[in-house]
């Protein structure tokens, strides 16, 4: 049986250190200006790629150097110069889509491994056999298949590495090809600036025209009242597509988030070669959070022991849109999209601080979000969890606490008996359901 790789998100250095800390197998970061993710990314400096790399052979483990962006002439020009110094320190693979750009890697460092990203938009064995023909290692498959179409691509191309998402944010798009975001306020997703446009909150507004026969807004937002639409196309007429509009509002495609645990047993006993979770903006606690659930459901599914229904409960703990297992089974149009919210919600539990230093008697917290003596609390650490509540909470000080305020102040708690090892990349949250 192959052993798949957990595959996690690192947006910064200390992303990187706390996926290893739960138990990721390998990472994947990339340059702001060569990778879908230019925000909250700290990789701009070679150097900072290069200490990440040190890091993961130190630790026996695999770094991926994200390059899928769709590129214009002009980041083509620039591209092996930069790519050049981080190439040279040795990535495991570049994770790229673009033929052109892996051209020319070809060219000038021919043994350097290539994985194709899911930017490529592979949905089929035959797509599969072409690259695996251009040398390619492993192809990072589109998240629109279902589970027989993963194994037939396995069946069909056994000597292909395959790698499948298994948690994170779906997009409205084959794999994140969209142009609402650069449509709507002219930040592209393709090259790393997507705003989630599909995600926002639309409302009904009086309007008129203006002396350009342009609609212009006339009053302020109205009051909603619950409506459905039925929408007519006019080229197809007698075919109809619903619309909803609300006290939310309406959205254009607002897709519930991916949870695919329940599955990884399937994706084990077929051979995928990588089970990856996305989520390089998300913070330190959702990578700790979702490495440590997916470890735990390898190494169970590996074992060949029964799924664990917990799990699915650990991760609705973490905030989300609402999840779905995406494309994997087939469902109702309501099962993949969220039509009453746009943002995230908190999920049953908050992070409420990071623990910053540990004793045999005191936890020092940097707090989060307030919390109070004798809440249920839960420690989050890299070698378990454990649910309890604090007798009570002092500042640095020493000074008793009714709570703890909020975002900016550190106080200590009681060392909660039962845990041991290091305490290093640990969180502490509050149960809210």
């Amino acid at each position: 049986m192959t052993i798949p790789e957990l595959l996690a998100p690192a947006g910064t250095l200390d992303h990187l250190e706390t996926a290893f800390a739960y138990g990721a197998d390998a990472v994947y970061a990339g340059q702001p200006r060569y990778s879908l993710r230019v925000r909250n990314n700290s990789f701009k400096d070679p150097s900072a790629l290069a200490e990440g790399m040190e890091r993961a052979r130190a630790l026996g483990r695999a770094f991926y150097l994200v390059s899928n962006i769709a590129p214009h002439n002009s980041k083509v020009r620039t591209y092996l110069n930069d790519l050049e110094p981080i190439v040279e320190q040795g990535p495991d693979a570049l994770i790229m889509s673009d033929p052109g750009l892996i051209m020319l890697v070809r060219e000038h460092w021919p043994d350097q491994p290539i994985h194709l990203s899911v930017q490529a938009n592979a949905v089929n064995w035959a797509t599969v056999e072409f690259w695996r023909r251009q040398g390619i290692q492993r192809v990072i498959l589109s998240r629109e298949l279902a589970l027989d179409e993963v194994r037939e691509i396995r069946e069909r191309v056994p000597d292909m590495e395959l790698e499948v998402f298994v948690h994170g944010a779906l997009c409205m798009a084959y794999s994140g090809r969209c142009l609402l975001s650069g449509y709507m306020n002219h930040r592209d997703a393709n090259q790393g600036a997507c705003t989630n446009a599909c995600r926002w909150n639309y409302r009904a507004v009086d309007h008129t025209h203006d002396h350009s026969d342009d609609l212009v807004a006339s009053s302020a937002v109205q009051t909603v009242e619950p409506r459905e639409l039925l929408l007519e196309e006019p080229n197809r007429p007698g075919s109809f597509i619903p619309a909803y509009e609300d006290e939310h509002g309406t959205y254009i495609m607002n897709s519930r988030d991916l949870r695919a645990v329940q599955h990884v047993g399937e994706l084990v006993r077929m051979g995928v070669h990588s089970l990856k979770i996305e989520g390089r903006t998300k913070s330190t606690y959702y990578v700790a959070r979702t490495t440590q659930v997916y470890r735990r459901a390898i190494d169970s599914a590996v074992a060949g022991q029964p799924f664990d229904m917990a799990l699915m409960d650990e991760l609705e703990a973490l905030s989300n849109r609402g999840y779905t297992e995406g494309f994997l089974r087939r469902h109702l149009p309501q099962d993949y999209q969220n039509y009453e919210r746009g943002t995230s919600d908190l999920g049953s539990q908050q992070l409420v601080g990071a623990v910053v230093e540990a004793s045999d008697h005191w936890l020092t917290i940097d707090v989060k979000n307030r919390f109070a003596p004798h809440q249920p609390l839960e420690l989050i650490t890299p070698a378990g969890s454990l649910r309890f509540d604090a007798a009570t909470i002092e500042s640095s000080t020493g000074q008793t606490m009714e709570y703890a305020p909020g975002s900016g102040y550190r106080v200590r708690i009681p060392r909660p008996q039962g845990i041991r090892g290091s305490l290093e990349h640990s969180f502490l949250t509050r149960w809210l359901k």
